[in-house]
């Protein structure tokens, strides 16, 4: 069966978005001539092992607009673009994604991903998407959350847990750009 995996980029006081929103902790460069090749070969495979994603609505309004024309990110942008897409909303009646094929609206994620866990193919990605990821884990969808830790504090601002969640580390690994990756199993 495939997994639903929950990717967050988080400072290192479990803050995933900041007071207004913002990501401006998450400053790794996985593909740029100084990157540091360990973490570029980790967030390579992560891409290799997905290949369908879902986020939430506001996700999509901040992604649509770079992703589908973001030449910079070279295979990784490639490969983003090319997965399967799914767009959990209430609102919106289609999600075009630039010369890509259109995500998938789906309003009811958690029976869509009830149907793609049934499916064959790779492992499923729940990219940012703070209240599709707490609905999710509500649901007892969730198999693994995957935290790209960053090298700072703000004290202030979302959190990826609001709830107790009992998890079990299965991986640990730092990196040279001052990133660790935290990889959790979710216990059921």
């Amino acid at each position: 069966m495939r997994k639903l995996i929950v990717q967050q980029w988080v400072t290192v006081d479990n803050i995933v978005a900041e007071e207004d929103g913002g990501l401006s902790f998450v400053t790794a460069e996985p593909f740029s001539e100084k990157s540091d090749q360990v973490y570029q070969a980790s967030v390579m495979g992560f891409i290799d092992s997905v290949d369908t994603m879902i986020i939430g609505a506001n996700t999509y309004a901040q992604s649509k607009d770079y992703w589908p024309y973001a030449k910079d990110q070279g295979e990784y942008g490639e490969k983003v673009n090319g997965l399967t897409k799914f767009v959990a909303s209430t609102t919106l009646e289609d999600a075009p994604w630039g010369d890509f094929p259109a995500a998938t609206v789906t309003r009811d994620p958690a029976a869509t991903i009830r149907e793609l866990k049934q499916q064959s193919g790779k492992d499923i990605w729940v990219w940012g998407s703070l209240t599709l990821v707490r609905s999710l884990f509500d649901a007892g969808l969730v198999d693994e959350v995957q935290m790209r830790v960053c090298p700072v504090a703000r004290g202030k601002g979302a959190r990826v847990f609001e709830d107790p969640r009992e998890l079990k580390l299965a991986e640990a690994t730092a990196f040279d750009n001052g990133l660790a990756l935290l990889r959790y199993e979710v216990k059921k």
